[in-house]
């Protein structure tokens, strides 16, 4: 079920969910509104002739108040806030409509998993064949709420506890499957 207003208060004053720093007024009726932070990761271009799966990427790491993102550009960001979703508890990141509609894509991998902590990364892309200025503090995209209908087991993958805009990983993917594997396993133990 996707949570209302009044429950994703009622989860934040009782700390079962933690999203910090948050302002009331982020909070819309079934989302909270997160803003834009001022750490980015761009592919260095100049160095990475092709980019695999297999392989870490090479990326160029800035920090800044405003960006510019050219047309046809694509480049991580990350959130301001640090969120934490208890173990019966998922999330969507879903880019803001009136951003949208100026052509900027907010993320092409929005789910985050029960149990994650840390800042959210995002994917920007600028549709356009015009460049789109950002700046840090800005509403950028929404978080969506949901319950499970059970509790899980923790999300402990390559991206827990990032704390700021953070490359892809997925050339770990087959240790992080072994390692969830073996958690999984003790899980099941404790039952």
């Amino acid at each position: 079920m996707i949570l209302s207003d009044k429950t994703i208060l009622k989860k934040l004053e009782e700390q079962e969910l933690v999203i910090q720093p948050l302002s009331k007024s982020q909070v819309q009726p079934a989302s909270v509104d997160l803003r834009l932070a001022n750490h980015f990761l761009t592919v260095d271009e100049n160095t990475v002739p092709l980019i695999t799966i297999d392989q870490p990427a090479d990326y160029k790491e800035f920090y800044k108040d405003r960006i510019i993102i050219p047309p046809q550009s694509f480049i991580l960001g990350t959130t301001l806030e640090c969120i934490s979703l208890p173990n019966n508890m998922t999330a969507f990141v879903e880019g803001r409509s009136s951003i949208g509609r100026l052509g900027l894509f907010i993320q092409n991998a929005g789910w985050v998993d029960p149990g994650f902590e840390g800042h959210i990364t995002l994917e920007l892309y600028n549709a356009n064949r015009v460049p789109i200025e950002l700046k840090e503090g800005r509403r950028i995209c929404q978080l969506v709420l949901v319950t499970l209908d059970q509790e899980t087991t923790p999300y402990i993958g390559k991206y827990r506890c990032q704390n700021k805009a953070t490359e892809s990983r997925v050339y770990l993917d087959n240790e992080v499957e072994e390692v969830y594997m073996m958690q999984k396993q003790k899980f099941k133990e404790f039952d």
